[in-house]
């Protein structure tokens, strides 16, 4: 059995058949599958799905790109909504370097503030970070964030970042660009980083694997993840299986 940790079926790509894809997630193997939700659109949509299916759970939160977009009654809202049994982590919050329509310190300001929520309610945090690694540790560690720990989503970034953030009660997630030809950092940490420190996942319908890159990605595709990581590792997929899905478990306390 596989877990999509990171998946967004709430996203408009999958309106038209989102049925199917979920029929064809679980014909792999999928058996869960956490939506997450970054804004007031997204996450209204991941509570309506974790209530229509069973196998579905939701991380919500405020995504830094749009972070100038949040208020405190947002933050508040997202505080009542942790109440439901099935919401499972606070995110995917973080830092987003490249994109430039949230200033660096508004970006720094929310997720502070979505780190600290996450303490309050006692979730773990789903990390978004793109070219913004020494300030997403850097306040990691200020915020004590270790106490909740949570996922570095999408992990993209050395095996010496990957291991401060461990060490910080961070699980390292790869998707997709694993098992792109030209993705040296990603295979480099799956080959390196233990298998208790790693989970997987597809970032659908964005950075589908090979040979579905430029594609829509689906959770369906999440097993050709945890292929490569066992080519890359020398062990049985199986294996790969296996302690991810035991990780995600452990992570989100998902109920089995």
């Amino acid at each position: 059995m596989f877990i999509d940790t990171h998946v967004h079926l709430n996203a408009d790509q999958f309106q038209e058949d989102l049925q199917e894809v979920i029929e064809r997630a679980y014909a792999a193997k999928v058996e869960k599958m956490v939506v997450v939700g970054f804004d007031r659109q997204t996450i209204e949509r991941a509570m309506q799905l974790i209530d229509e299916y069973e196998s579905l759970y939701a991380v919500i939160g405020w995504h830094p790109v749009d972070a100038i977009d949040c208020t405190e009654k947002e933050l508040a809202w997202i505080e009542e909504l942790t109440h439901h049994p099935k919401v499972v982590g606070i995110g995917e919050t973080g830092l987003d370097y490249y994109w430039d329509k949230s200033p660096k310190e508004v970006q720094q300001e929310l997720f502070r503030k979505q780190i600290r929520l996450a303490q309050k309610v006692n979730l773990p945090i789903v990390i978004h970070n793109r070219d913004a690694t020494g300030d997403v540790v850097k306040i990691l560690r200020e915020e004590n964030a270790h106490t909740v720990g949570g996922v570095m989503h999408c992990f993209s970034g050395s095996v010496e970042t990957a291991w401060e953030c461990i060490k910080m009660n961070f699980m390292i997630s790869l998707g997709g660009p694993v098992t792109f030809k030209n993705a040296r950092m990603p295979k480099k940490v799956a080959m390196e980083i233990p298998l208790e420190h790693l989970l997987i996942e597809t970032d659908a319908p964005y950075l589908a694997p090979h040979p579905h890159r430029g594609k829509r990605n689906e959770p369906s595709y999440v097993p050709l993840v945890a292929e490569e990581i066992a080519r890359l590792k020398e062990i049985s997929v199986e294996e790969v299986a296996k302690a991810t899905t035991e990780n995600a478990i452990k992570m989100f306390k998902l109920n089995v």
